[in-house]
């Protein structure tokens, strides 16, 4: 259950970072075009060789990017979505863009704005480097174009810097805030995932408490019959299943020269000894006081019998914690009948009833069944 929940997370995560590389790949689709409007108005000062160069590596720095997240190779980074490379590789091909326009590349400015808006979910430390890097390769053009002469207006070349400059502040504190805003609602995410897990805890227990005996520790009546019902639905022609209705002899009499205490620790024994006799499907509960009911699916007739049987010896044996009861005090009845598919089950355990009532009359401790009667 674990393994398949986390394979549909790392699917989900993968379509979403997937989708999130369409989105960027558009952009340079669109950022391409741009180059080559450029190229056609006059406004791109490099020949052609240059603009076509340009163009194929960042088509191929794409179709390299588009095989990593087709192969699923992302997902062995930190960072599935590649956020950094990405834009690394943006803003180099951005630089190289804007310094083949020369003195037009303010209009373009916005463009590193454009860049940087897929680096905001970056920690504010991580994202200021990338400003400052988008800040410098700007201001190096125009130091670039100073130092070759080419610069015909230093005034517009600094206004557009301190625009770029004014800009990125302001961004990086955009990502601060939602940096903050991200941590706290992972916060709240994490203590609401918490809250949950106590409060499904808190539920399991209650439905423990709901359908468990609290001095035995096994099933108690309504539980018993909900798992019966179940079982019995579930039985086919050609299967049977065991039922018994199990009392504790001369319970009383223990009680009354013992006191409820000592009758408290036989009830636990009984259970006790029962786990160990039984299989892991078998049901047990509490059926009421000193008696209990017991379904054995899939069993027949001679297998029903021998569990009981060694249930009886078993508890006869026992010899309860803390309490001295002499040998031979501790013995139980039972009634056995046999459930077939299409059985009522009051009507069973009415049959179980019926043989237990033998049982006791024949002596106590000792096994009855209802199919002996059937049979004579």
């Amino acid at each position: 259950m674990r393994a398949s929940r986390d394979e549909s997370d790392q699917q989900a995560l993968q379509l979403l970072v997937t989708k999130r590389f369409g989105m960027a790949a558009a952009t340079y689709g669109l950022a391409l075009l741009l180059t080559w409007i450029t190229y056609v108005g006059g406004f791109y000062q490099a020949p052609i060789e240059t603009a076509i160069a340009g163009s194929m590596l960042i088509l191929c720095s794409q179709l390299g990017l588009f095989w990593v997240f087709y192969k699923g190779h992302n997902l062995r980074f930190r960072d599935p979505s590649l956020t950094e490379p990405q834009v690394l590789v943006a803003l180099v091909w951005l630089t190289f863009f804007l310094f083949n326009l020369g003195q037009n590349r303010g209009y373009l400015l916005v463009l590193y704005v454009l860049v940087l808006m897929f680096a905001v979910f970056l920690p504010p430390k991580k994202f200021a480097r990338y400003a400052v890097l988008a800040l410098l390769s700007f201001g190096s053009m125009s130091l670039l174009d100073a130092y070759q002469g080419r610069l015909t207006d230093p005034q517009a070349a600094l206004l557009q810097t301190g625009v770029l400059l004014v800009t990125l502040i302001w961004m990086c504190l955009f990502v601060g805030y939602v940096y903050k805003l991200r941590q706290r609602m992972r916060q709240r995410r994490f203590a609401l995932q918490a809250h949950q897990e106590t409060l499904r805890g808190m539920m399991r227990q209650l439905e423990d408490l709901a359908s468990t005996d609290e001095l035995t520790g096994l099933y108690n009546r309504r539980h018993f019959i909900r798992l019966a019902e179940t079982e019995l639905s579930r039985l086919r022609a050609a299967h049977q299943s065991g039922l018994a209705l199990i009392d504790l002899d001369h319970f009383k009499r223990i009680n009354d020269l013992h006191g409820h205490a000592t009758g408290d620790r036989v009830l636990q024994t009984f259970a006790s000894v029962a786990r160990s006799c039984l299989r892991d499907g078998d049901i047990l509960a509490r059926y009421g006081g000193e008696e209990f009911v017991l379904l054995l699916p899939h069993t027949d007739a001679d297998q029903v019998s021998a569990c009981c049987e060694r249930l009886r010896e078993a508890f006869a044996n026992a010899q309860p914690l803390d309490v001295k009861l002499q040998p031979g005090h501790l013995s139980l009845s039972v009634g056995l009948t046999l459930l077939r598919a299409g059985d009522n089950l009051d009507e069973a355990l009415q049959r179980a009833d019926e043989a237990l009532y033998r049982a006791k009359g024949n002596g106590r401790n000792r096994c009855e069944a209802s199919w002996t009667t059937t049979s004579a």
